[in-house]
C-alpha cells in the first residue's frame, strides 16, 4: 500500500512516486547538550573518585558506583590518610544515589560483616524492586553483591579469589565489569570480564547458573589472542577480548555485548545465538572503542549510543545496521569533554549521563534537545 504520493505532471504524462513508510516513520539521530551544573556539590566536604560504574532505576534516580581507593593524596587532603593535612576533601562513600536535578539522596557502601566488599568497585545495576547490585574487577575481585537500597546486604554470588583465568567454572567470577536484570525472565547478565570472556546468566532469585556463551556464541575460551592490531587485524577474533565489559538487553529482546578491545558490539539472542557485530572505529588500538551503550529514547531504540573511552567521544550508531550517523564528544577537562569516558547510562527522558576513570573521575549530564 502506497502511504504517500506526489503527482508529476511532465510532459503531458502522470507520474507517481511511492515514499517507503519506513523511511516516513524513521526517527532522526538524537542531539543533546551538556548540563554544566549537574550534578550538585556533594556534602560533607567529600569528592569522587573514578566511576566504576552508574544505574537508573524506575524512579528515575541515577545510581553512581565510585571508587574512593582511586583517589590521590592530594585529592583527599582533608583525609587523616593524606600528609597535607588541608581543607578538601574528603572521599566520598562508594554508592552514591542523585535526583536528575543533580541533588545526593542517598549513600553508603564499603567493607562489611558478612560479605566481600570489590577491591575496585565495577558495575552497578538497580532492579525494579529497588535491589542494588554491584560487582568488582580488583586482582581478585571473583564475586557480584546484592543489597536493599539503603545498603542492607542481602546475597552474595561468587568469592575473591587469586585463581587463575577459567571462563569453564560456572561457580565463580572473572573479575565482572557489567550487570543487567531481565526483569520479566528473572536473570542476571554479567559481562565476565576482565579475566573471563563470557557472558554468563543466573537466576536472579536463586543465583543458580543458566547459561554462558562467548564471541560468536562460542564456548568461551581464555587463550591469549594476542596484541590488537585495528583495522584489517586478522584473524578476526573468534572469542571476546578482554574486558568483556558491558552486556544490554534491547526493547526487541536482544544481548548487545561490548567487547571493548575488539572495537565490536556483538549481538544475540537471550539464549546466545550470534545474530550480528558492529565495527566502531576499527583503527583505535586498545583499550578499545565500545566501553558501554544504551538505546535511544524512542520506541524502537532505532539508535545506539555508544561510549568510546580511547577516542574520548559518543557514536550514534542506527541499531538496524550499525552504520555511524553522529558523534559528539572531544578528549578534555572542559565540561562537556570527555577524559576516560567509562559509563553511559540514560533516564526515562532520554537524557544521558556519563562516567569517567583514570584521572577524569566525574560524571556529567547530556540533555536530550532534538530527536529520541
Amino acid at each position: 500500500m502506497i502511504s504517500r504520493t506526489a503527482v508529476l505532471l511532465a510532459a503531458g504524462c502522470l507520474s507517481l512516486i511511492a515514499v517507503s513508510p519506513f523511511a516516513l516513520a524513521q526517527v532522526a539521530p538524537p542531539q543533546y547538550k551538556v548540563d554544566p551544573y549537574w550534578p550538585k556539590e556533594l556534602p560533607n566536604n567529600w569528592i569522587v573518585g573514578q566511576i566504576g560504574g552508574m544505574s537508573v532505576d524506575s524512579q528515575n534516580h541515577i545510581w553512581v558506583l565510585q571508587r574512593p581507593g582511586s583517589n590521590t593524596p592530594d585529592e583527599i587532603s582533608a583525609d587523616p590518610s593524606s600528609p597535607r593535612h588541608a581543607m578538601c576533601c574528603l572521599p566520598a562513600p562508594p554508592v552514591l544515589e542523585f535526583d536528575t536535578e543533580g541533588n545526593l539522596l542517598k549513600s553508603w557502601g564499603g567493607p562489611g560483616a558478612g560479605y566481600d566488599w570489590p577491591g575496585v568497585e565495577h558495575g552497578i545495576y538497580v532492579d525494579k524492586a529497588g535491589n542494588v547490585w554491584i560487582g568488582g574487577n580488583g586482582p581478585n575481585d571473583r564475586q557480584v553483591l546484592k543489597f536493599t537500597n539503603d545498603g542492607k546486604f542481602l546475597k552474595q554470588l561468587g568469592h575473591p579469589s587469586k585463581e587463575s583465568v577459567n571462563s569453564a567454572d560456572t561457580t565463580i567470577l572473572g573479575r565482572p565489569a557489567g550487570l543487567e536484570i531481565d526483569e520479566a525472565a528473572h536473570e542476571l547478565y554479567i559481562s565476565d570480564g576482565y579475566m573471563n570472556k563470557r557472558v554468563i546468566v543466573y537466576d536472579t532469585d536463586t543465583l543458580a547458573f543458566k547459561r554462558m556463551w562467548g564471541a560468536y556464541g562460542n564456548v568461551p575460551n581464555d587463550a591469549d589472542p594476542g596484541p590488537y592490531k585495528g583495522k584489517g587485524n586478522a584473524p578476526i577474533d573468534q572469542q571476546f577480548r578482554s574486558p568483556v565489559h558491558c552486556t544490554h538487553v534491547s526493547v526487541d529482546g536482544l544481548v548487545y555485548v561490548c567487547d571493548r578491545s575488539n572495537d565490536r558490539v556483538q549481538i544475540f539472542t537471550k539464549q546466545g545465538k550470534f545474530l550480528k557485530e558492529f565495527f566502531v572505529h576499527p583503527e583505535t588500538l586498545e583499550p578499545g572503542t565500545v566501553c558501554d551503550i544504551v538505546f535511544s529514547h524512542d520506541p524502537g531504540q532505532e539508535y545506539i549510543l555508544v561510549a568510546d573511552d580511547t577516542d574520548n567521544v559518543i557514536w550514534t550508531l542506527r541499531r538496524s545496521d550499525g552504520t555511524v550517523v553522529g558523534m559528539f564528544g572531544h578528549n578534555g577537562r572542559n565540561v562537556g569533554q570527555f577524559h576516560a569516558i567509562h559509563q553511559l547510562v540514560s533516564d526515562s527522558y532520554g537524557n544521558l549521563y556519563e562516567g569517567e576513570v583514570e584521572t577524569g573521575k566525574r560524571v556529567q549530564k547530556f540533555v536530550l534537545v532534538s530527536g529520541k
